[in-house]
């Protein structure tokens, strides 16, 4: 299986995509193979804020360590839900930073390939075709690539500075791979009313998870969430000071949550409307194999 990359620099850095493709073959999609680190980190870019304490990459192997320690003999799709806040505030990034391909393209290939390998490698096959991991995996869309997926799912899920949510919605991965997607979920109160239907197990399955989704991003064409459940009027101050704290924030605790930005947090009179709207859509909503399952 894929090491740990035996050369590690201090910092973390930037890694472009035709470069991260050179090292993206089939035997490091397999396992097989280790990324060469050292020629890997000739072709880097640093960091525009490559002196600040958060772009020290100790503290992201460390993390990624302990997931793989802790979740290591159970099923790897466990790890998301305590890596995503956690690795949310290690970071400590801006979603202009975090928009940077280039970035999620160094955390999976510079700092942690093993990692990648082990969260996402496919089951065995039957027709023998060996089990691997995909590109997309370590050089991908947000709502693919192996961190910046549990990146953007803290940022879009966190309520202010809890990150409780986050945890409800990263334990089902129909929230990755269908709801992620939706730029609806980008108005805070819609993504809060949709962890609470995960909480109240109105919704509960991939599939129901699916079917909300569809049916709330199909009604955002007609129904203007923004203007039923208005959010709060977000002030970019609590952000640009959680980033600045990083310079002297202790590492993210491993048995209690963290905590985010201090900002406001979605108001509670939109996330319940939102919630009771949502639920009826949802009574309506077609979920792939319930009439099958009545029937019998």
């Amino acid at each position: 299986m894929t090491e740990k990359p035996n050369y590690l620099p201090e910092r973390l850095a930037l890694l472009a995509d035709l470069n991260a493709a050179r090292y993206i073959g089939e035997g490091l999609l397999t396992g097989k193979e280790d990324v060469p680190s050292i020629g890997l980190n000739k072709v880097t870019e640093p960091l525009p804020y490559a002196e600040a304490s958060r772009a020290e990459l100790e503290p992201v192997r460390d993390l990624v360590d302990d997931a793989m320690h802790v979740f290591g003999d159970g099923k790897p799709t466990a790890a998301d839900a305590w890596l995503a806040p956690r690795l949310h505030a290690t970071l400590r990034l801006s979603r202009r930073e975090a928009a940077d391909r280039r970035f999620w393209n160094y955390l999976a290939l510079g700092v942690a390939p093993d990692y990648v390998v082990w969260r996402h490698m496919s089951e065995s096959k039957k027709d023998g075709e060996l089990p691997k991991a995909t590109a997309a995996r370590f050089s991908g869309p947000a709502y693919t690539q192996a961190f910046a997926r549990l990146w953007w799912a803290a940022e879009l899920f966190r309520d202010g500075s809890d990150y409780a949510p986050v945890e409800t919605v990263c334990a089902h991965q129909d929230v990755f791979n269908t709801v992620l997607r939706l730029d609806v979920i980008d108005h805070r109160p819609t993504a809060q009313a949709m962890v609470r239907l995960i909480e109240r197990a109105t919704v509960g399955t991939g599939r129901e998870i699916n079917a909300l989704g569809k049916a709330i991003n199909a009604s955002a064409a007609t129904l203007m969430y923004d203007l039923i459940a208005p959010d709060a009027d977000r002030d970019g101050w609590p952000l640009r000071a959680w980033i600045e704290a990083g310079e002297w924030a202790a590492a993210v605790p491993r048995r209690t949550l963290p905590e985010g930005p201090a900002e406001e947090k979605a108001p509670e009179a939109s996330v319940a409307a939102l919630a009771d709207l949502f639920a009826s859509l949802f009574v309506e909503a077609p979920v792939r194999g319930k009439a099958t399952v009545d029937e019998t």
